[in-house]
């Protein structure tokens, strides 16, 4: 079977449904629910993102449907890197039209894009758990630099003032049962309460 034609874009104000939809279906398919996802869509964070001058998108199309899109933003890797770059910060293609070269016909536009604006690097954000993304970056001559560890700020805080309180294993064990207790609806109206150590 031949491969589709794919055209590849920047977006302007006409592209703006197909990238929605684009990006709808990668958080989806990143394990976000379709509502959280259209939330955010009627939020006008995408939207918002087209309008920036420092984020370009560029969108994939094939046989006049959007395959695909490229987000690029135009930061140094690091605050006080000497070296320009362009980041991908997502690069994504619908499921039926992967394997087909869509992916490296967007990588085709950033690089164009990032030789004509002298920039000297194009970085990749590509998720820990994303096997395939990781390999494919890899065979194009994405080597890793470093790793960023993400923390939510609630749980940096307890580890740095003191961590988790201590208990010992008989209250550990009340702690359970009373849980189980009031999963089921069956705690009496006064439920004792157990105090770390």
């Amino acid at each position: 079977m031949a491969r589709p034609h794919v055209v590849v874009r920047p977006a302007d104000p006409s592209d703006t449904d197909a990238v929605v939809e684009l990006w709808a279906a990668y958080r989806v398919e990143s394990g976000v629910t379709g509502e959280a996802a259209a939330r955010r869509v009627l939020e006008g964070r995408v939207v918002s993102l087209l309008d920036r001058g420092d984020v370009h998108v560029f969108v994939a199309y094939a046989e006049d449907a959007p395959v695909g899109y490229v987000l690029v933003s135009d930061v140094p890797p690091t605050p006080l890197s000497e070296l320009s770059s362009v980041s991908i910060d997502q690069l994504y293609v619908v499921k039926a039209r992967r394997r087909e070269g869509v992916a490296r016909h967007l990588l085709t536009s950033v690089t164009a894009y990032a030789e004509r604006a002298g920039v000297e690097q194009v970085v990749s954000n590509v998720p820990s758990q994303g096997r395939d993304a990781n390999r494919f970056f890899a065979r194009l001559g994405f080597t890793p630099t470093v790793v960023r560890r993400v923390v939510p700020t609630a749980g940096l805080h307890r580890k740095l003032v003191g961590g988790e309180p201590r208990y010992s294993v008989d209250q550990l064990l009340q702690r359970r049962r009373l849980a189980r207790l009031r999963d089921s609806g069956r705690t009496s109206a006064v439920s004792p309460t157990v105090a770390p150590r």
